[in-house]
Order: C-alpha cells, then structure tokens, then sequence
C-alpha cells in the first residue's frame, strides 16, 4: 500500500517537473520533500477505504488485502516469508492471518521442513474469491494511472521502488542499532 501511495505522489510531480522550468523544478522537488509523508498517508488512507468499501461484503478489510493478494500469487508460501514479503512484523501477520483463517480463506499447515513454522494456504472458498480480489487490484491501479501515459507509470513505479527501499534500509540499519 505504501508503495501505491509514494507512488502516486512521485508520478504526478515528475509529470509537472518535466514541463516546468528548472526554477519551477526546485519549487516543487521542495514541495515534494515537504509533503511526501502528508501525500503518501492520504493516498494510502484513499486505497484503504476504497478496498474497505469493495470488500466489506467478504468481510475482508485492507489489512488483509494485501495477504490474500500475495497467497493469490503464492499459495503454500511459509509465514515468516509471506510477512517478509509485505513488511509486515510478526504479530501484525498473525493478527490478519487469524482473521482470514477465522473467515475460512486461509489454513496453515506445518511446514515440511521446519515442524516449528507453518504455511499458509488459501481456502477453496478463497479461491473463489481471487477474481474479486483481482478485480479490486485492477480497480485501484486504473484510479491510480488515470490520465498517465506509460512512461510516467514506469517512472513513478521506478521512484516509487527506490523510495520504498531507501526508507526500508533506513529502518533498518536503526533497527541493528538498537
């Protein structure tokens, strides 16, 4: 989620520094490093109610979206890797893991090669559920890149990248300090 929300705050700056003077240019990569915290959480708050919104008849919210989007791609994947994969802690993976298994859409299963890990499953009933899913994934990108042509998506998924990766480093190098 926070990498749509960076995202979406680079991608329409390029497009404006791109057509602007390099005076105009300094303005707004000033303005960029003033509000990209401000921009990303609102659009990140814009995507999770949206998500609510579609998926609320399932009784999934959005943040189990991203779970159920990532088993979609990686059914069996272990926890731990799962949790990795969405920078998420470990409590925070199990909190959502417990309510979509409560709902029926996932069950873990030890994990052959380590009896003290599990894996996570989708459901059949899950299953079914993937192009609902799918559909709200599509939906959000389309909002998302209206009116952007395809280099300005390749660019703003680019910098978006980079700045998700930049700030992941940062925590964690703050992390091994403590």
């Amino acid at each position: 989620m926070l990498f749509v929300a960076y995202a979406t705050v680079a991608i329409a700056t390029i497009g404006h520094i791109m057509k602007s003077s390099s005076k105009n240019a300094n303005l707004l990569m000033a303005k960029i490093n003033e509000s990209v915290g401000r921009e990303s959480f609102l659009l990140s708050r814009q995507i999770r109610m949206f998500i609510a919104k579609e998926l609320e008849p399932y009784g999934i919210g959005s943040g189990q979206f991203p779970f159920m989007m990532c088993l979609l791609h990686h059914d069996g994947i272990s926890q731990e890797s799962l949790t990795r994969s969405l920078n998420c802690d470990r409590a925070t993976g199990t909190r959502a893991l417990n309510k979509l298994e409560k709902c029926g859409y996932v069950r873990r299963e030890a994990n052959p090669q380590d009896k003290r890990a599990y894996c996570v499953f989708l459901t059949e009933k899950a299953i079914h559920l993937g192009p609902v899913i799918r559909k709200a994934s599509s939906q959000i990108n389309d909002v998302i890149f209206k009116g952007f042509t395809g280099e300005e998506k390749a660019i703003f998924i680019s910098m978006i990248t980079r700045a998700i990766n930049n700030m992941s480093a940062e925590n964690e190098a703050k992390k091994a300090l403590k």
